[in-house]
């Protein structure tokens, strides 16, 4: 009976569709209808089976011998095991779909994990995908919760993962020492956190003006601290920091001094684990005030400041979740019905805590590195890393696809390094000493994202497909290199501050007798903590600061006022005609300006004498309004914009040289994106300043591209308005700037490279 038993039995099993395994499984029985009626009685068939075929191992042989299992106990067990093997055999298949990544190999990934957490992260991200099939390329967000739970229930469960990284169902170890830090009424964090507003806190941040104090400190300058509370709390940072006294989640106090040794080892007299730019910032941070800095550039103090901003995100998460986990403790230590339920209100609506935007892949992969660093120190036991190496290859770049003979300016080359896709968002949960890459966004602790990826998740009112409600609980909000979104799209990041902390359209699970008040109150937006940092304090984000950030602990911003302008940087000899118009209102100046250069300015230029002419046009859409215009009065003229391709691109600047094109348009983003030196100037208009002051001797200098005698005819005219002293300070300086506002007359000359 030993081989012909079992063919016989695997053949009976095989010849089982799915449902009736599952109905044989449940009621011991096939189901009626699957029943053959024949005319002859057929004998009833005896399947017997193996005792080696019972693999659930979970009593000893000699506790077996003696007790007579059923013939029908051991088929049902036998296919259970069959559906198990066949269950494994489709992971198996799916993961080598996915591109056989649970080979993993050590030393390739570094600081990877062993083979079996690889291959769980690999079989979480075949879930993942699965689940967050956005689109084909690759980009990864969150849909639609209902959508979710209707369609793939089970792999929205993720049960190797979700229970690793679920809040709900963790307890606080010893080793993580959170009792210290969070047991401290001193902690800036609970401080936050725990501070109760009533509604008539809320009515006088609606209606009471802001109330200002300035202050000067040693490296950032002048200071503004803003609020609209009844006394404006200022401080002064101390000479020294120690750790101890800012409250670090463990193992921060340890890990910080290894991963900011780069930039101590540089400093003459290192004062502590801080450069001096970052104490002041991180003081300013963890005081959990609003914060702008408009003085971060990508050749300076760009990876500085990136550093210490993580280091706050880090040790906000730790410390959230050390309090959740802490909280589930106590909970299950104590009796059903025993303490108040309001002692364990540690939540928000949903779990995403920390947002941080940034413009592209290389920034999401160099926030992502610094995390692991941050978290893993020196200590020679690894963190588990779910879905590394699937992240490095989609958020890396190679080097060589880079041209060997491309040659940029240096601040080019800081801004423009790595992988600079600009549609990404990506999930990452922490517990303890573990990370999770690709987390779904409900399930995840910070949200990295590029404005762009947002916005193709959060969509518009009437779409069908989108979701914000992973924003409803943000406490922290990075925007970093906020610059660079003014030459994206500035309306992905007004249309994601204004779907930031609202209340979620659905429950997702929470537990509410764990969420907090305020929060339930939806006054989140009343707690959220805003960092901006960017390279300048242009008007579009001053009033993104003060009309988004509404934090109660306050506000904080850089101010400090440029002496020396960037018409300092202009080598060639130049004279700049600087031409006041004159707007009644701020809504107006867009007419009034065009209205100004067609009528003023551009009868000058008409004349074939004042050939190669560029006009520097910073708007987008006044760049269309001018080629529109040209077009119409049939003037001799080519444009170039940042959606103009190659060819057209080389023809154009082809014509311009040539004198073919009497006159060139040219949109701001063009020279921001590509840094093309145009040949053939002669005469250049600004028809608006720059954005970025750099960008004003830049253009000037292009000027002395082509020298063929003309040097005496150079013309540089610059339209402005009262409503441009920002950018005005940042071209000629503060004092020169305050007097062409405030001078009766409308027209100013400065000269030069005069030696």
């Amino acid at each position: 009976m030993g081989k012909r038993g079992r063919r016989s039995q695997s053949q009976l099993l095989s010849a089982l569709t799915k449902k009736q395994k599952k109905h044989l499984r449940d009621f011991g029985e096939e189901h009626p209808f699957y029943d053959k009626v024949s005319k002859k009685e057929a004998k009833p068939q005896i399947c017997q089976l193996s005792e080696s075929s019972d693999t659930s191992g979970s009593e000893s042989e000699a506790d077996s011998e003696p007790e007579q299992v059923s013939g029908y106990h051991k088929l049902l067990a036998t296919l259970k095991t069959v559906s198990e093997e066949e269950e494994e055999e489709e992971e198996e298949e799916e993961e080598d779909s996915v591109g056989d990544e649970a080979n993993v190999n050590d030393e390739d990934s570094g600081s990877d994990d062993s083979v079996e957490e690889e291959t769980a992260a690999e079989s979480a991200q075949v879930r993942e995908n699965r689940i967050f099939a956005a689109d084909p390329e690759g980009r990864d967000g969150a849909e639609p919760p209902g959508t979710l739970q209707a369609e793939a229930p089970e792999e929205f469960t993720d049960a190797k993962h979700e229970s690793l990284f679920s809040l709900e169902t963790n307890f606080l170890q010893e080793e993580s020492g959170g009792d210290c830090p969070l047991q401290t009424s001193q902690d800036p964090f609970l401080q936050h956190v725990n501070k109760e507003l009533k509604e008539k806190d809320i009515q006088a941040i609606a209606t009471n003006p802001k109330i200002t104090h300035q202050l000067k400190w040693p490296i950032l300058g002048q200071l503004v601290f803003s609020s609209k509370c009844q006394k404006v709390e200022t401080f002064k940072p101390p000479k020294g920091v120690d750790l101890k006294s800012l409250h670090l989640q463990k193992p921060l106090e340890t890990t910080w001094t290894k991963t900011n040794s780069q930039f101590l080892s540089g400093l003459q007299k290192p004062s502590g684990p801080f450069t001096p730019l970052q104490k002041e910032l991180f003081l300013l941070m963890n005081s959990y005030r609003d914060v702008f800095y408009p003085e971060r550039t990508a050749l300076r103090n760009g990876e500085e400041i990136r550093q210490v901003y993580c280091l706050h995100a880090v040790n906000h998460v730790l410390k959230a979740n050390a309090q959740v986990l802490g909280n589930n403790s106590r909970r299950r230590s104590q009796k059903l019905g025993v303490g108040d339920d309001d002692d364990f209100r540690d939540q928000g609506l949903t779990r995403p805590k920390v947002l941080i935007v940034v413009p592209f892949r290389e920034a999401a992969l160099r926030v992502v590195q610094l995390f692991i660093s941050l978290l893993e120190g020196d200590s020679k036991k690894k963190i588990i890393v779910s879905n590394k190496k699937r992240f490095n290859g989609e958020y890396g770049s190679d080097p060589e696809e880079r041209p060997p003979n491309l040659k940029r300016p240096e601040d080019y080359e800081a801004v423009f390094v790595g992988n600079i896709d600009d549609h990404f968002r990506i999930g990452v949960a922490i517990l303890q000493r573990s990370i999770r890459l690709y987390a779904p966004f409900y399930s995840s602790d910070i949200i990295i994202a590029s404005p762009l990826g947002l916005r193709t998740i959060i969509g518009a009112e009437g779409e069908k497909k989108r979701d914000f409600d992973f924003l409803s609980s943000i406490e922290l909000l990075v925007i970093d290199q906020v610059d660079i979104y003014l030459m994206q799209n500035w309306e992905h990041v007004l249309h994601l501050m204004n779907h930031v902390n609202l209340l979620p359209l659905d429950s997702h699970g929470v537990d509410f007798s764990r969420v907090r008040m305020w929060s339930l109150s939806n006054w989140s937006r009343f707690y959220r903590q805003t960092l901006l940092f960017g390279a300048l304090p242009d008007a579009q984000i001053n009033s993104l600061f003060s009309k988004y950030c509404v934090n109660v602990q306050g506000q904080v911003a850089v101010r400090n006022v440029p002496m020396a302008g960037s018409i300092s940087h202009v080598l060639v000899q130049l004279p700049h005609v600087f031409q006041r118009m004159e707007a009644e209102n701020l809504a107006s100046v867009i007419d009034s300006r065009f209205n100004f250069f067609v009528n003023k300015i551009l009868p000058q230029y008409r004349d074939a004498v004042m050939s190669h002419t560029l006009v520097y046009v910073p708007s987008y859409f006044d760049f269309v309004r001018l080629r529109n215009y040209f077009k119409r009065e049939e003037l001799n003229f080519t444009h170039i914009c940042e959606y103009t391709q190659r060819s057209a691109v080389s023809r154009a600047r082809h014509f311009f040289l040539q004198g073919e094109k009497q006159f060139l348009l040219l949109t701001e983003r063009f020279h921001f994106y590509k840094r093309y030196t145009i040949k053939g100037i002669r005469n250049l208009i600004f028809y608006e300043l720059p954005t970025y002051p750099h960008f004003y001797s830049d253009v000037c200098n292009m000027l002395r591209a082509t020298t063929s005698g003309e040097e005496a005819a150079w013309t540089c005219t610059v339209l402005y308005s009262r409503y441009d002293a920002q950018r005005l300070a940042a071209v000629v300086g503060v004092e020169r700037a305050a007097q062409m506002l405030q001078s009766k007359k409308n027209v100013h000359l400065f000269i030069t490279g005069e030696r």
